[in-house]
This record gives structure tokens, sequence and C-alpha cells, in this order.
């Protein structure tokens, strides 16, 4: 007789069901709601600390390290690009319930208290778009033109925040390979933003027209610097050549106790599969590597902090240099 399947009931399956509950909503550009990666792990620990049986603290712990170690287990195997912002977010919440369980001895007392503060930690964490937005919008003045690149929920928030008092152009790098740039234009568009969409080989072209570069990002490390979408290290290292500033907006539970030197310190990441095609034909044609050629590309990049001026976050304008202060506070 065949083996059963295993059940769907296992806390793994329940971890994971509950991340992507939550993740439903963000495929959507529209929805001002979608939860992020690590926001939606840190409520779905929250259900792990629901569900627990556990009779002591350390029992606990074993669960959440276990429930974090899948959810990250999960998003490798998916080939998502925020592993660096996820696990930091399950290490914060982590961080928060051992800070608990030294205020708080009683057992008891101390679950009720994890579930309280995870849930106003999950709030706050949230609502950072917004206050990210109200912080930085300001950096945006009538008649510039500002550049992008890729697709980033708290960018958006304040590119919108800035559109609802300034009259400025939008140029946004296509954003190969899924192009997430040129998915967005479509959005920033619709908001009433001039959009122009601009290929990623063209930044050095575009660069002396454009007044300030604002992106995303998907860690923030140690030094200040930053790593997101492959080409923001060569878009970061353009704007210093042409001496305009570089703004990063990034969440505070993306910050990242990692300290890379160069791109090999990067955590490793799934390879993205490429397809050339020739957009200058009518039928788009397709390009076929022959199998002794190697294609290499990786989703992501390491940008130093030499290449930022400023990082706008839920704890406040930023200069590179702070972002160790703050992550000494964010895990003491």
């Amino acid at each position: 007789m065949a083996e059963a399947a295993p059940s769907l009931t296992t806390e793994e399956s329940l971890v994971l069901a509950d991340l992507k509950k939550n993740l439903t909503h963000g495929t959507n550009l529209n929805d001002k709601n979608a939860v992020a990666m690590p926001v939606a792990a840190m409520n779905a620990l929250l259900g792990v600390v629901q569900r627990s049986s556990a009779n002591t603290m350390m029992g606990l712990q074993d669960e959440l390290k276990e429930a974090s170690q899948e959810i990250l287990d999960w998003n490798s195997r998916e080939g998502n690009r925020s592993n660096i912002a996820l696990a930091s977010g399950c290490e914060l919440f982590l961080r928060y319930s051992t800070r608990t369980f030294l205020e708080l001895t009683e057992f008891k007392e101390c679950r009720a208290a994890i579930l309280e503060r995870g849930q106003r930690f999950a709030g706050i964490s949230l609502a950072a778009r917004d206050k990210i937005a109200r912080a930085g919008h300001g950096f945006i003045r009538d008649g510039q033109i500002v550049l992008t690149h890729g697709w980033s929920r708290v960018v958006a928030a304040l590119l919108l925040k800035a559109a609802e008092t300034k009259h400025f152009s939008l140029y946004i790098l296509e954003g190969r390979p899924d192009a997430s740039g040129a998915k967005a234009a479509e959005y920033y568009s619709k908001a009433g933003i001039p959009t122009t969409v601009i290929l990623d080989s063209a930044m050095g072209y575009v660069m002396e027209s454009v007044d300030s570069v604002f992106i995303g990002a998907e860690g923030v490390v140690e030094n200040g610097g930053i790593v997101n979408k492959i080409g923001t290290y060569a878009l970061s290292i353009c704007a210093r050549a042409h001496d305009k500033p570089v703004y990063v907006a990034a969440e505070s539970y993306k910050f990242a106790r990692l300290y890379p030197l160069n791109q090999k310190d990067l955590p490793p990441t799934k390879s993205v599969s490429l397809k050339f095609i020739d957009t200058t034909t009518e039928d788009n044609t397709f390009i076929k590597m022959p199998p002794e050629i190697k294609v290499d590309h990786s989703p992501g990049d390491y940008t130093p902090a030499k290449f930022i001026t400023l990082l706008f976050t839920d704890l406040g304008v930023l200069t590179p240099s702070a972002v160790s202060d703050e992550l000494i506070r964010l895990y003491q």
C-alpha cells in the first residue's frame, strides 16, 4: 500500500498557510494595504505562539525558531529576493520574545505579553510606509526629475505623497529581468505622475538630466550599505559620478546584522534564468544561446554606504553611518 501523504495540519504547513494568507493581496500594485514579506512572517509567527502547546519559554522559543527556518527555506525555494529582510523580520520577532521572557518570568504572563507586543510590532511595521513617505516626500521639489529603479511599495508611497503637492516627472528603469519598472510605470502614470520608462543600460545617458535618485532596499546592512535589485549598485555609481543624491526608502525591519565588504559576501541566492529577445524586430526574435555559453545573473547586488546620501526610515531620516547605532537599539 502506498504511504499516505503528509497531513496539512502540521505546524510547518500551518505556518506557511498563515504566511501565504497574509501575502494574498501583495500581487496587486494598486493595493496600498499589501503586506510585505517580513510583516507577513511576523503575523505567521504570532500564529505559532497562539497555537503553541509549550509549557516553557525554551519550548516556545524552539517552536518559533523552527517556524522561522521553515519560512526562510520556503522563501529560498521560491526564489524570492527578500530573504535578507525576511530573516531580519524573523530575528527581530525572536528577539522581542526573548526580551519579554527576561522581563516576565511567569510563562503564561510572558506568552500573553509576546502576543500583545508582537501584534503591536507587526502593526507598527505595517504602518511604516506612511511614516517613511511623510519623512521623505519633502526632498522632492516642483519641476524636478526623479529616477527610480524597479518596484518598491515604500518608494511608491513616498512618490505618491510628494505628488499630492508637487509637480515632478519620473524616470523609471525597465528593471530587467522581470520588467518590474515597466510594470510599475502604468501605476505611477495613473497616479498623475508624468512617467518615462528608460532602458537599464541608458541610466548613464539620462543621469545628467536627473535631479535625484530614489530607490528601495531588500536589506540595509550594518555599514549603512544596502542590498537591492540587480543594477542598484551601477545606478548608484553613476549617480555619484554626476553628483546626484541617492535616497533610500526602507523599513527598519529590513535592517540586517550583515557586514558585506563586496558582492561575494552576500548570502547565496537562487539564480534567475534569462531569456534574450531582440525587440527591434517586428516578431521580437528570441535569441537562443548555444549550450556552451554560460549565462550568469544575480537577482541582487550590494551598494556600499559611500554611494548613499540619506535613508528614509520609520526611525527617521538617517545618514548611512547612523545605521549601526539603530541596529544596536533594535536588538539590544
